[in-house]
């Protein structure tokens, strides 16, 4: 991997107290706008380049919580909604949790039959299970999510998939997804973790399960529900299913980020289990021209760039487009060398291969 150049991210107290800056896991540059989340909130942060034309840094934050806009599941509205990834579109911000569970982990100060205890436990957060989408109106010259808009005459409300279209509850009868449902995301089971929108398709990236070497990503076709214009409902494909699957062959990896790149998808490769490496950038090509579930492989799948990783640091999660021929990337747990001493996290330009 050649990086073209870094930008600086900066973000403020309560971010860096939350340890927002070093949990990135979703990013989606929008103009001079740098909409990017952390895995341990449920909130999307706004960020503000300082040069339009080629930023150096985004910075000037402002924090949104999606439960000031939506209803989430969850009892506690701030409870960790694990947003992996996000999508702008038209004129709407997507934002997606993981929908995994999650394992507890043994910690230096455990052992014996406690750490073996903890070890055993798996539990799920229900503001997880969200996939949202966001108005986005000019606010003061700005970019903003807001609970309601007019778009050429039509009103719009903040919208989430409501629990009768649940992914979880979409899967449980899967033939090949089902049985990975009560896996925590970390051991192979269900793990969301990255969306691309375009017209009516949204697709969603499966970090896990990968079975026999292929990744998964689902295809679906969100609309409002005209009765309760704060949901969303799922229209059906040609199967009478709510969602379409399609396999790709990512030499064993999971799925980490999607992102458009005209009628290709840039796909963000790395492990599925808590391991570090290989992490690669694919290409899709036609992504958005398939009409049935594909087998992505061979001509129409290829390996754009291998991206650096570290040991137990430095594991790229966020991936945007960037002009016409670049990519931003972020990073999960950075390397220290990503950390300035003024509180800013280091993130990479890649240039894509001609």
């Amino acid at each position: 991997m050649t990086v073209d150049y870094t930008v600086r991210l900066r973000f403020g107290d309560n971010s860096r107290a939350a340890a927002t800056h070093t949990n990135l896991s979703a990013v989606r540059l929008d103009g001079s706008v740098l909409w990017i989340a952390g895995d341990e909130t449920a909130t999307v942060e706004r960020l503000l380049a300082d040069n339009p034309e080629r930023a150096a840094e985004f910075a000037d934050e402002t924090t949104f919580r999606l439960a000031d806009f939506v209803d989430l599941p969850g009892v506690d509205a701030d409870e960790e909604a694990d947003v992996e990834g996000l999508a702008r579109h038209g004129n709407f911000l997507w934002a997606v949790g993981s929908h995994s569970l999650r394992r507890k982990q043994i910690k230096e100060r455990h052992a014996g039959s406690k750490a073996l205890r903890r070890l055993a436990r798996v539990e799920g957060q229900e503001n997880r299970q969200i996939l949202v989408r966001l108005p986005i109106a000019d606010v003061d010259g700005v970019p903003t999510p807001v609970r309601e808009a007019v778009f050429d005459g039509e009103r719009h409300h903040a919208a989430a998939l409501g629990r009768r279209d649940d992914i979880r509850s979409l899967l449980r009868d899967d033939e090949h997804l089902a049985r990975f449902l009560p896996i925590p995301g970390k051991d192979n089971g269900l793990d969301i973790e990255g969306i691309a929108v375009r017209g009516d398709r949204v697709y969603l990236g499966l970090r896990g399960p990968v079975l026999r070497g292929w990744a998964f990503v689902l295809e679906l076709r969100p609309y409002v529900d005209p009765a309760t214009p704060h949901r969303l409902r799922l229209h059906e494909f040609e199967d009478g299913l709510l969602y379409r699957k399609h396999v790709l062959d990512l030499d064993g990896l999971g799925v980490r980020d999607l992102c458009p790149c005209g009628d290709d998808l840039l796909v963000l490769a790395g492990p599925t289990m808590d391991l570090d490496g290989p992490v690669r950038i694919y290409r899709w090509h036609g992504a958005y021209r398939s009409e049935q579930p594909s087998i992505v492989r061979g001509g129409l799948l290829s390996r754009e760039l291998e991206l650096t990783y570290g040991e137990g640091d430095d594991h790229a999660e966020g991936l945007s487009l960037l002009g016409e021929d670049r990519v931003l990337v972020v990073y999960d747990s950075p390397a220290p060398i990503r950390l300035t001493d003024d509180g800013a996290v280091i993130a990479d330009v890649l240039r894509l291969p001609r």
